[in-house]
């Protein structure tokens, strides 16, 4: 397989996001789907953009990556076990990229490691606060 090497901004799903200075709350395997929680930047040109309060100083909202059919899912080249026990022993923390690597892998670099994910293309949901 050919690296394409895609960055995450040339991908539809994060127009108008600011995904490197967003953060990682939580990993979960649901059913066949990697689902990440995320206080999500968004930038003035997105919908949602509302203006920040003084004190927050930038528009963050709570947001669900999801990676759908997720068949596999490794942590710094480590593929073994299951998807569900790799994910589980995650940590959170600040991304520092993102990129599609090949059709339906996708590798997530932050402070947590690189992880490597093979699914179909992933949905990015926002959240209503506090839910």
């Amino acid at each position: 397989m050919n690296d394409v090497s895609i960055n995450w901004t040339e991908l539809r799903e994060f127009r108008a996001v600011g995904l490197t200075q967003s953060f990682i709350l939580s990993w979960q395997m649901q059913d066949d789907a990697l689902r990440i929680d995320l206080d999500l930047l968004l930038l003035p040109e997105h919908a949602f953009y509302e203006k920040p309060r003084p004190s927050e100083g930038a528009c963050f909202r709570p947001a669900m990556l999801e990676f759908p059919h997720c068949a596999l899912v490794s942590s710094d080249g480590n593929t073994g076990g299951a998807s569900s026990e790799v994910v589980s022993g995650l940590s959170h923390g600040r991304i520092s990229s993102m990129r599609l690597t090949a059709d339906g892998q996708y590798e997530i670099q932050g402070n947590f490691g690189t992880i490597k994910v093979h699914a179909e293309r992933p949905i990015l949901r926002l959240q209503a606060p506090g839910t």
